[in-house]
């Protein structure tokens, strides 16, 4: 583990080559922590950093002497990374290497020589490898930059960017670190190590500036011949996975400047696109050598990762695929590369459930989502025509919106269906709740580059945000049913909680006042209809169709009269709506961090009219959960919180709002009204919307309930019908109730109430008498 002091005067250049060779464990105000791992080291060679030039800075730059168990662990996982690589020439993919006796060790392993493709002229000796002569032009990176930046900047086009030199940093140990993986290094067992390297002084800024040029890149070999073997497409990620358990973990590069098999068409960034800083760095790392890297991108919600893969399209000029998670990202997708290049009509198509286009004259950008092309059940006629297009061509970039969904077994069949000779993985949150988050690594690529969230919200690039948790107390009667029901039931009490809706609907008119645009977050579908009806706002769930959430979010950004707007977790990703500027989070799944992220990404980008102090703050946003006292809520919330906290946010508990109670008219505020309130809950029936579940890849849902995907979805891969036979009703929700009178008559959201007024009945009782 280290840490970097970011009050040293060269923090930022310290971070930044940590940033390269470490994962950022936790960055808050004074000091960040960084975990050195096999796979950082990996990332960090990927991108031109060499082994020697590391333990050299570091050798200077830390307070103790390096010690030697630290040097071999660099050296070990750094000389394997770039001897194997993966190609894709004409829809076929081989394994090569300069190294034959590389590839003879990693076909002993089983995985590996099951997935071999022998040809006839090797049948004699299945060990024998083809050899081949390959060269390379050296090609100088030339970065897409606008003519209005090109004279901004002063230097020419041509010149590439070096890596940025580190600064001072300091190394330290942590013993109760839970994300410590099983290969990197613990500080505190290397100083015990007797160390070899003599103790240096600290480093200056001006020592280390030409330490790293991407110019020298490890991986060109001209001229050198090439020990090469075929495997299956379809057993690809099993391969990649071996190579990587060997230490030989694959690279995969596409020389797309010097491929004369795909077309290139021309595809070019309109002069107003100017890139950020961060975003020509993140670039650079991918094409710094002149040939495009498959790898990851990680930057905050509102950064502009849109930007960064249409210009990724740019640079390679060659057929482009552009994966998404729902129709909604598509749409704006397509609208992106429209808007930001010089794309006609017909050069940008969509495949989704209503849009199946195809590209003219063969060449273009095609535009789907997960769900599409891994759907395996029998498909529509014009459905399986798409297929059939996507599956015959050779892609030249590959990118993967959302790119921390992939992992899951749903949506990594992609990387076998499509060929495609470089992928771009972007996200804004690389972490999930289980432990598939590391298998990016061999599907993808490594991570290329991860960009400060807070760096970027003090100089300007993002919001700054502020966040909240309000604690609402529970009312007495339901906090008395609360303790009595069943988990799911407890779940419902606590989301619909009369002060918490009190409470939401104080902070609604409080931000539309000052002109706010607001969002509110509610997993949970029956509270998210009942809150947004209740208050008279329009919301958005996985049942409404395309159509109807373009038109809702059309009138939330550009209609003064509707401020707040309704969405459950299919708004959670890939939604663009830079207009919001308050979040108010009512009901959540559980512990996700990334979802907390990914709903905070919704309000990041920067507001020019914004009502805050710019001059101190910038451009502000606000971030409210509201959480339900002495309730399980809070165990999970204060869970999802981690993954934003070590980003460098903090959150203010709110245990009262002053003013709430002079606001009128408040809704439940009687007792009759939240006994009402009450019946509706105890009476209503436990349900999950599928097409919550099928947009945000959670097959861990799907699984819960005894569902699979084929189940979830139609024949054509769209998701509007549902199997009855899968105990799916018409609406796509999963009904667990026990079968009764009541529910085969159509009553179960109704309550039969007898009250005892007098009158006939009471007369009848006493004559009886």
């Amino acid at each position: 583990m280290c840490a970097v002091e970011t009050f040293s005067p060269i923090a930022e250049q310290a971070i930044d080559f940590l940033t390269a060779i470490a994962e950022p464990v936790s960055r808050p105000a004074l000091m960040h922590e960084y975990l050195l791992t096999e796979y950082s080291l990996y990332a960090a060679v990927s991108v031109g950093i060499q082994a020697d030039s590391i333990i050299s800075v570091l050798g200077k730059l830390c307070k103790t002497d390096l010690p030697v168990r630290l040097m071999d662990f660099i050296r070990l996982h750094t000389r394997s990374y770039g001897k194997v690589k993966l190609v894709l020439k004409d829809n076929h993919q081989y394994v090569e290497s300069a190294f034959p006796d590389v590839l003879r060790t990693l076909l002993q392993d089983n995985t590996i020589r099951d997935a071999r493709i022998v040809v006839a002229s090797e049948d004699q000796n299945a060990d024998e490898l083809n050899t081949r002569m390959q060269t390379f032009e050296p090609v100088n990176f030339a970065r897409p930059v606008s003519a209005a930046a090109g004279k901004r900047g002063g230097k020419g086009a041509q010149e590439p960017s070096h890596a940025i030199a580190p600064a001072y940093v300091s190394s330290f140990s942590s013993n109760n670190n839970p994300q410590a993986r099983k290969s990197s290094i613990d500080a505190q067992q290397l100083v015990k190590q007797n160390p070899q390297t003599p103790s240096q002084p600290p480093a200056t800024e001006n020592e280390f500036i030409d330490l790293f040029d991407d110019d020298n890149d490890p991986f060109d070999m001209h001229d050198d011949p090439f020990a090469t073997f075929e495997i299956a497409r379809e057993k690809s990620e099993h391969v990649r996975k071996a190579c990587s358990t060997a230490g030989y973990p694959i690279l995969e590069e596409y020389d797309f400047r010097n491929d004369s098999m795909l077309p290139t068409f021309d595809l070019v960034l309109k002069p107003a696109a100017i890139l950020r800083p961060y975003q020509e760095k993140s670039l650079n790392k991918m094409f710094g050598n002149g040939r495009a890297r498959s790898g990851i991108i990680v930057l905050p919600c509102g950064a502009g990762k849109t930007l960064v893969g249409v210009t990724a399209a740019c640079t390679v000029k060659k057929r482009v695929l552009v994966l998404c998670t729902s129709a909604v990202s598509v749409e704006q997708w397509a609208r992106e590369f429209k808007s930001w290049t010089n794309l006609k009509e017909g050069e940008v198509a969509k495949f989704t459930s209503q849009h199946k286009e195809l590209l003219t004259n063969d060449n273009g950008v095609l535009i789907s989502t997960y769900t599409m092309v891994t759907f395996s059940s029998k498909r529509a006629y014009d459905a399986q025509k798409m297929m059939d297009y996507i599956c015959s061509r050779e892609w030249g970039l590959l990118i993967l919106d959302e790119v921390h969904v992939v992992p899951a077994d749903m949506f990594k069949k992609v990387l076998t269906i499509v060929a495609a000779h470089c992928k771009l993985g972007l996200t804004a949150t690389l972490v999930r709740e289980d432990d598939k988050i590391a298998n990016l690594n061999y599907l993808i690529g490594p991570k290329l580059y991860e960009a400060n969230w807070m760096d970027l919200a003090k100089k300007g690039h993002i919001a700054n945000v502020k966040c909240s948790e309000v604690w609402c107390t529970m009312t007495r009667e339901f906090y008395k049913e609360y303790l009595d029901q069943s988990s799911r039931k407890r779940q419902l009490l606590y989301v619909m909680n009369p002060n918490k809706i009190q409470a939401c609907q104080y902070l609604i008119d409080f931000h539309e006042q000052r002109g706010d645009k607001v969002i509110v977050f509610s997993d949970n579908v029956f509270a998210l209809k009942h809150y947004a009806t209740k208050l008279n706002r329009p919301y958005i769930y996985g049942g409404s169709s395309t159509a109807d959430r373009l038109r809702t979010l059309q009138q939330f950004k550009y209609n003064p009269a509707v401020n707040t707007i309704f969405l459950s977790k299919v708004g959670d990703t890939s939604i663009d709506i830079p207009e919001a500027s308050c979040l108010i989070q009512i009901s959540s799944h559980y512990g996700s961090r990334r979802q907390e992220a990914q709903r905070l990404g919704r309000i990041l980008r920067a507001k020019k009219n914004s009502t805050g102090n710019s001059a101190t703050d910038g451009y502000n946003s606000f971030f409210y959960t509201l959480v339900s006292r002495d309730t399980e809520e809070v165990f999970y919330c204060s869970k999802r919180q981690q993954f934003l906290i070590d980003q460098g946010y903090s959150y203010d508990i709110i245990t009262r709002m002053e003013g709430m109670e002079t606001v009128a008219p408040l809704v439940y505020s009687t007792l009759n009204q939240r006994l009402e309130l009450l019946a509706t809950i105890l009476v209503s029936n436990d349900m999950v919307d599928l097409r919550e579940i099928e947009e945000d890849g959670d097959e861990d849902a799907l699984a819960l309930f005894g569902i699979t995907r084929e189940d979830a979805l139609d024949g054509d891969g769209s998701g509007t019908k549902r199997r009855r036979s899968s105990g799916l009703s018409s609406g796509g929700a999963v009904v667990q109730s026990v079968t009764s009178m009541k529910s085969l008559s159509g009553a179960d959201n109704m309550a039969y109430i007898e009250q005892n007024r007098g009158g006939l009945g009471n007369e009848f009782r006493r004559k009886k008498k």
